[in-house]
């Protein structure tokens, strides 16, 4: 066939050439295959590793602690292992392992974590590589644990589904179907135990992993056990300064016997929302938005905290934004949650992604009260912490412990607790505003809540697309429920707000269509901050480069404001939040003076009459020194400026 194609070539130099390239062609793809498909004859590689590896893929630590649990229980039976980072690991080092084992959470659009994903990459293209063929890894045998939540629906536990195929189309042996931590069953701990121990048996040729037993269990996620290993207790890694992942929530369990059944943490079945590794984040967590320490947790899936603000105007420093646009008194003000759960999983995430996501409410219920009486108790705690803090007012810390103000808005999504209609209505009880901030994804409890003194939605894009990108919701029609929960904002009595958060490069840009969602939901006012810089973390792709001016935040304002055609001005604002007010003209503007704050006094008479009112009914004028341009930029003349000299060190005040 060659000599033919050959001899109708038309020149036989040329035929020389093509023959000559033919056969080096051939010679280097046969070599290429020979080197990358090894024969049946001569499997063994040069350099046989001695020991497995453990691989984790983990966004924030939590993979890697059940990986180090792996590592200790393997160790504790003389089974040599070596836990591996994958960012240190050469993936061409694969053909060499005898046993591997890969501990999986899913990041971004069922990726996994950025720690992983060279390695992943690498996989994926030799599987996909006919030069490399389907005996590459025949030496390997292997096992793949993966954690997720099924509220990701396609994307539960894609990263390990991927991991265990790629390594199966490169001819590895698996030792075990691939195992699925569901962070939503409550169960991760119990079931991770569980393949832990298969493993242990499949290693060490024990007939209780072999005979299917376990693999029923793994997909019924039952907890039933041989008494093999029932007197052993696992070693941990320590956990308490990681972050954990929402898909990535297994974490550190305490030393215990394997139970029968699981029964920590539930009551009749139904689980609590915040598991012991979620309780040791939040309460130990740190961050740059309000300099202050961690959570207090309450009950199963409650939460409260000190805001910076509240520690400032105790000092008689000043008061946050909501003081200078409402009146908010922030010495008195409590920031807390009755769900720390969330539909959510925003790029701009105070939290770091701490608290766990879910669709609905599928957790353990604490009652309102409780929750009402823990919330004050642990706040007023907190404030009495402060006596004795160089600055604390003698006057505001006694006005402190006794709060006024509840902004649910700390983290999470408040409205998925079923019964905050009964929490609301007991804070109105002890004369406590309510400030609720909701996600937008649940309209229909959006139209079921009684007076709120202020309801906030959070609207952190104007387009589909770029909302997907930024809150990266689980909802599939998430657009859908944005603007259901835009129109049943519309249909409220009371004071409404769209909370706008401006991120350079993902949503400032969208003028026009911010403009076209005013018609939707018609808010009394129009919050506009730029995106606070929270510290590098695996959960954020953002850096300082998208953290607007607050000259950026004003222009925008202004310019939105101009799209309204009147109907909004620009009200107030507060420079060292970097945030603007624009608010509706024909309410607020009465005789050329603003009235953005709120008689909270006259707030809690409207409720108690239990007679339907408006917005107008509980407003009070604005001091000038809050009034968008005013000299002051928002900070009350009343209190004293603290100005750091930073480049000596030193502090000063200044009036």
């Amino acid at each position: 066939m060659v000599g033919i194609v050959l001899a109708s070539l038309p020149s036989p130099r040329l035929a020389l050439f093509a023959f000559l390239s033919a056969t080096s062609l051939y010679f280097l793809w046969k070599s290429r295959r020979c080197r990358l498909q090894p024969s049946a004859s001569s499997l063994k590689p040069a350099n046989p590793s001695p020991r497995g590896k453990i691989l984790y893929a983990s966004a924030t630590g939590t993979s890697r602690s059940l990986a180090g649990r792996l590592s200790a229980r393997l160790r504790s039976h003389g089974l040599p292992f070596d836990l591996v980072d994958p960012r240190r690991y050469e993936p061409e080092d694969l053909p060499k392992e005898n046993v591997v084992l890969i501990v999986a959470s899913t990041w971004e659009d069922g990726r996994p974590p950025p720690d992983a994903q060279f390695l992943s990459r690498w996989l994926a293209e030799s599987a996909a590589d006919f030069r490399v063929g389907s005996l590459l890894l025949a030496r390997c045998r292997f096992a793949v644990f993966g954690v997720g939540s099924r509220s990701y629906g396609d994307s539960f536990n894609a990263a390990a589904k991927d991991f265990s195929k790629w390594m199966r189309a490169l001819g590895a042996s698996e030792m075990a179907p691939l195992w699925e931590g569901d962070m939503d069953s409550g169960d991760v701990d119990d079931v991770f135990e569980l393949w832990c121990r298969k493993i242990v048996g499949l290693l060490k040729g024990d007939s209780v992993a072999e005979d299917g037993h376990f693999d029923s269990m793994a997909e019924n996620n039952g907890l039933e056990v041989s008494d093999e290993d029932s007197d052993e207790e696992t070693e941990v890694e320590d956990l308490e300064s990681a972050v954990v992942d929402m898909e990535d929530i297994a974490g550190k369990a305490p030393s215990r016997k394997l139970a029968v059944a699981p029964t920590n943490g539930r009551e009749n079945g139904v689980r609590d929302m915040v598991t012991p590794v979620i309780r040791t984040n939040l309460e130990k967590q740190v961050n740059y938005v309000d300099l202050s320490s961690g959570y207090k947790i309450i009950g199963s899936h409650s939460g409260v905290k000190l805001c910076r603000w509240t520690k400032s105007q105790l000092r008689g420093r000043g008061g946050c934004y909501k003081h200078s646009f409402y009146g908010i008194e922030s010495h008195r003000c409590m920031e807390a949650t009755p769900s720390l759960a969330c539909a959510n999983k925003c790029v701009f995430c105070w939290r770091h992604h701490t608290n766990p996501v879910g669709k609905s409410w599928q957790w353990k219920m604490d009652n309102p009260l409780e929750i009402v009486d823990a919330v004050v108790s642990e706040h007023t705690k907190m404030i009495k912490q402060m006596k004795g803090v160089p600055g604390v007012k003698t006057e505001r810390l006694s006005e402190g412990l006794s709060p006024r103000h509840c902004a649910l808005s700390l983290v999470g999504e408040p409205i998925m607790y079923p019964e905050i209609n009964a929490l609301v209505d007991e804070l109105h009880r002890r004369h406590i505003s309510t400030f609720l901030v909701t996600n937008a994804q649940f309209p229909d409890t959006i139209r079921m809540l009684k007076p709120i003194t202020q309801l906030y939605v959070s609207v952190d894009a104007a387009t589909k697309d770029s909302l997907k990108a930024i809150d990266r919701p689980l909802f599939g029609d998430f657009w859908e429920r944005f603007l259901d929960s835009l129109k049943a904002l519309r249909d409220k009595e009371q004071r409404t707000v769209y909370r706008l958060t401006l991120v350079k490069g993902w949503n400032a840009e969208d003028l026009d269509a911010y403009a076209n969602l005013l018609s939707v939901g018609k808010p009394d006012l129009i919050e506009i901050k730029g995106v606070t810089y929270c510290g590098s973390s695996a959960t954020s792709k953002l850096t300082m480069d998208n953290v607007p001016w607050h000259s950026d935040v004003k222009a925008f304002s202004e310019a939105l404001a101009r799209k309204s055609s009147g109907e909004y001005e620009v009200a107030c604002e507060h420079a060292h939040s970097c945030c603007v007010l624009l608010a509706k003209v024909d309410r607020f503007k009465i005789n050329g003076e603003w009235h953005t704050w709120i008689d909270y006094d006259r707030f809690h008479e409207l409720v108690v009459s239990g007679k339907p009112f408006r917005t107008e009914d509980y407003m009070a004028r604005t001091p000038s020194w809050a009034i968008y341009g005013a000299e002051e930029g928002g900070f009350d003349p009343y209190q004293s400026r603290y100005k750091k000299e930073r480049r000596h060190g030193t502090a000063s005040l200044r009036n």
